[in-house]
């Protein structure tokens, strides 16, 4: 009775939410213009797909990226099955296109509404879904069940916080939970909190995000990019969050050395140009990424805006300090910035990537900082001191290659659960 109470306001708050979505649309496209394309795949009409494929839904640009070591091994299989990848954002949708070209299909994944759900499983037809960490969707989970494919949750994490929220709805989420064929949980702990939630079968295979290796043409770039600025320090923050930016402006104003350069990269796009105006406003000299000019001498600021090339802002980088971390966001991934040797600053919020966040301390690739103007502080001494610099980049490549695996373990867990399902080959 419970159940069917919760499934039946989930359906109602949907449908009372249903006439708002063209206006969200709206609003949205007005700032990434991104939104104003491809809107029918969001109602499930999609392009019908020839043969039937592994389906892989990456709602953005980190789970786009972590799903990478997975669409290789599918793609090397002998005989390769089509591979269709899923997002819910422009910004995710380029990052696919960037990273696989015309080797997979992209589209959007419709809403959670039964019958955008059902069209979109009748023109795709998938012989498996993986859903790339905690995209929990009632209706989504129910209607792969009806039409009998196997859909796994994989490179899963769930965080004290939200799983106190899906708590509130103990039953539908437990129904959610056990409609997966099987569960892959990045950590103990996300594995823990599965099963407090319902889930009747979950292993660990570790984060994905620790598989993907820094590309080589985007190491180069960032080596290009270095060379452009020179001599001088480069302070990069990445991937910044709505009101990050202004702490970082105030406190990098008042403790920079007046030859550091500041290279700013906010996570959304459609906040970029706020974000210049926000560098302007402090009096900052700043340059564009998208310009693909020389960064000059007495350029302050030089703003990332730009998709995909996040691991060239890493390699020209001499510290970074980790967005979604100052304030109260749970983190962006600082696992890039530790593959490529950059070493890691980070805020009090780190609820997202609180293992790795934690292990990468201890082995001495990042160092907390309570707030921006500490993070200024800090990433000063660094500049002083190039063995310590030199000793926190060794330290975060070998704790990156120190905890790669992840792929190989999520899919030796897939070809168990799937070959009970006689759906998946048997890997080359």
């Amino acid at each position: 009775m419970v159940l069917r109470l919760q499934r039946l306001v989930y359906r109602v708050l949907l449908w009372l939410a249903l006439p708002f979505i063209p206006l969200r649309l709206l609003l949205r496209g007005s700032k990434e213009r991104g939104y104003w394309r491809q809107v029918p795949e969001r109602f499930g009409f999609c392009a019908p797909m020839p043969e039937r494929p592994v389906w892989i839904h990456a709602v953005s640009v980190g789970e786009a990226r972590a799903a990478a070591p997975l669409v290789a091994r599918f793609l090397a299989l002998t005989v390769a099955p089509p591979v269709l990848i899923t997002c819910m954002t422009p910004a995710g949708r380029v990052t696919l296109q960037q990273m696989f070209g015309d080797k997979v299909s992209v589209c959007y994944l419709p809403y959670d509404y039964p019958s955008m759900v059902r069209r979109f499983l009748r023109r795709v037809r998938p012989r498996l879904g993986l859903i790339m960490e905690t995209e929990l969707w009632p209706n989504l989970v129910r209607e792969a069940n009806r039409a009998r494919m196997p859909l796994l949750l994989v490179n899963a994490r769930l965080s004290a916080q939200s799983a106190l929220r899906y708590q509130r709805l103990r039953r539908l989420t437990r129904s959610v939970l056990q409609g997966f064929a099987g569960l892959a949980a990045q950590t103990e702990e996300d594995a823990e909190r599965l099963r407090e939630l319902g889930a009747a079968s979950v292993v660990v295979t570790g984060n994905l995000k620790f598989d993907l290796e820094p590309p080589a043409d985007q190491l180069e770039l960032g080596r290009a990019m270095r060379k452009q600025v020179g001599e001088r320090p480069v302070w990069l923050a990445a991937s910044t969050r709505a009101g990050e930016e202004e702490l970082i402006l105030d406190a990098f104003c008042g403790t920079a050395p007046a030859n550091v350069l500041l290279v700013l990269v906010p996570r959304h796009p459609q906040r970029f140009d706020e974000v210049a105006a926000l560098a302007r406003d402090r009096g900052l000299s700043l340059q564009r990424r998208s310009g693909n000019e020389p960064v000059q001498a007495g350029t302050g600021v030089w703003l990332g805006d730009s998709l995909g090339e996040m691991f060239a802002y890493y390699a020209m980088a001499d510290c970074a300090l980790i967005g979604g971390s100052l304030l109260p966001y749970g983190g962006q991934n600082l696992i890039e910035a530790c593959a490529v040797g950059c070493p890691a600053l980070l805020g009090p919020h780190t609820e997202n990537f609180k293992q790795a966040t934690e292990d990468a301390i201890s082995c001495g690739a990042a160092r907390r900082v309570a707030n921006a103007g500490e993070w200024a502080a800090q990433a000063a001494l660094l500049m002083q001191d190039a063995s310590v610099r030199q000793g926190m980049a060794a330290a975060g490549r070998a704790f990156a290659a120190a905890h790669r695996g992840a792929a190989q373990r999520t899919w030796t867990s897939l070809q168990l659960a799937a070959r009970s399902q006689a759906q998946l080959a048997a890997e080359p």
